[in-house]
């Protein structure tokens, strides 16, 4: 999608649609139930206004949050068409909403076959937050995951204007950035949509090198052989039941100028289709199992992010992709593995195989001299219990690496909460036989794998993003397709980026 600023009236733009911020002016207070909202488009632009003030007065908006109304050959301007999305309460709206309108507004029209259009900057958020939040969200809007559908429509946007005022160089710097960050959430997406038969390890870690090759990273692959040859005892255990062969897949972004510290390493769960293995899943809703890598590919896509961005920092992003199956290779429950640390691990249930793989991915950068961790996986069914499909989980081992991504969590507008890692949670998954055990039974089940994680991470400052509830939209929504969300990449490149500040 092509990004384009203009400093100029609304009114003087010429485009195809003019898309326009309607919030509610109400104060909330129990005073306003039952009235009618008062509604008045985010502009000051008065020829705008003067378009929508009827319908605005009519009644017949809402002004319920993504409600749009489309007016044709709306006077004064010279756009050929007006959008207004519905925001909701103006007091409360913020870059977090607006990125959803965006999202909204892009849905909306490309689905009536436009290719282009211009979005004014609501007054009420800084200039460039704003130019940020519409490109970042035209992008998620933009994303359809049914590539394989032979009466598949062409519908997208090619180009967007975003018109605000402010710096011009300054508000371009903001979109440029916010280009980047939009396209590598959707390439993470693309990753992430792929079928299992179509997104093998060996394909997603050729998938990783063309990246890399394409923005300037170091990137490495290696095998079956290199995976046992380091004694990785964990992740092997999960790979040796498939017989597609599995990668570990290392990028490595070291700018000219970077300290030699910090070190940030971004850890990914890289299953590429997870059956359970011998504790294998029920069929129902099995074929989603192919998301299993989207941790795997958000590393990929911020570091795609990161690459372009160019921030003063070293940062390294491993990638642990296998499969998960069963077969008479396949481990059992009750077998015993040695993870790349020396620790032992007792296999209690197969199906908590993607700490496994975290656990030798986790260490390996430690060896590789990273200083800061964060990984991100879609862990555990038991994050989805506690906190629904609106919040990934936080965990972490450091009350101020815990306060760098919290703020950077906020800039990039994704909703996560924190966690608790109490010692008490280690006692469930103390083994008799082993040191750890890779389950602590159904109760507290995202707690005491972020346990597990945390005897790999040991004292080295530790983020883990337990993402199973929000990589993947369950429904339809009108800022955004069903499928892959793209959830934390923003927030990964977010916190890279106040490493180097």
């Amino acid at each position: 999608m092509k990004i384009t600023i203009a400093v100029s009236n609304p009114a003087d733009v010429e485009t195809d649609a003019l898309v326009a911020v309607v919030l509610d002016q109400s104060d909330g207070s129990s005073n306003d139930k039952g009235k009618k909202p008062q509604l008045k488009v985010a502009t000051s632009d008065k020829a705008v206004q003067d378009v929508a003030a009827d319908l605005l007065a009519s009644g017949e908006v809402a002004g319920k949050p993504f409600e749009t109304n489309l007016l044709h050959k709306p006077a004064g301007l010279k756009a050929k068409r007006l959008l207004l999305v519905s925001g909701g309460g103006a007091k409360k709206f913020s870059s977090y909403d607006l990125r959803r309108v965006a999202g909204t507004a892009v849905r909306a029209l490309k689905s009536r076959g436009l290719r282009s259009f211009a979005f004014v900057a609501p007054e009420g958020i800084a200039a460039e937050e704003s130019v940020r939040a519409i490109v970042e969200g035209a992008h998620v809007g933009n994303f359809d995951p049914d590539y394989y559908r032979s009466d598949r429509k062409d519908q997208k946007i090619d180009s967007l204007t975003v018109v605000a005022k402010g710096d011009k160089a300054a508000l371009e710097k903001a979109g440029n950035e916010a280009l980047i960050i939009g396209e590598s959430q959707n390439f993470t997406r693309d990753l992430v949509n792929e079928p299992s038969n179509r997104m093998t390890p060996t394909i997603l870690a050729e998938r990783a090198q063309k990246m890399c090759a394409e923005v300037g990273l170091k990137c490495e692959v290696y095998g079956a052989d290199k995976i046992k040859e380091m004694k990785m005892g964990a992740f092997w255990s999960v790979a040796q039941g498939s017989d597609e062969p599995p990668a570990l897949i290392v990028m490595t972004y070291e700018p000219a100028g970077a300290p030699a510290k910090p070190v940030l390493g971004l850890v990914g769960k890289g299953i590429t289709f997870d059956t359970g293995g011998i504790s294998i899943k029920p069929a129902d809703g099995m074929e989603k199992m192919k998301y299993d890598m989207a941790g795997g590919a958000t590393m990929i896509g911020a570091m795609r992010a990161i690459a372009l961005l160019k921030p003063k920092v070293k940062v390294i992003g491993i990638v642990c992709a296998t499969e998960n199956m069963p077969s008479g290779k396949a481990q059992k429950p009750g077998d015993v593995q040695i993870a790349m640390s020396g620790k032992s691990i007792e296999i209690i249930n197969t199906d908590a195989e993607g700490r496994l793989v975290l656990a030798d991915g986790l260490y390996y950068a430690r060896q590789l001299g990273c200083t800061h961790l964060v990984d991100a996986a879609t862990l555990t069914g038991a994050v989805v219990v506690a906190l629904g499909y609106a919040n990934a989980g936080i965990f972490a081992n450091d009350d101020n690496m815990y306060e760098r991504f919290r703020a950077a969590n906020a800039k990039a507008g994704e909703k996560m909460w924190r966690m608790p890692l109490d010692d008490e949670y280690k006692e469930q998954i103390r083994s008799s036989i082993a040191d750890i055990m890779n389950s602590g039974g159904r109760w507290g089940g995202a707690v005491t794998a972020a346990m597990f994680l945390k005897e790999f991470a040991e004292d080295t400052p530790w983020i883990h993003l337990d993402i199973a509830g929000t990589a993947w939209t369950e429904d339809q929504k009108p800022w955004i397709a069903k499928g892959p969300s793209g959830i934390a990449l923003r927030s990964l490149v977010e916190f890279v980026k106040g490493f180097a500040s």
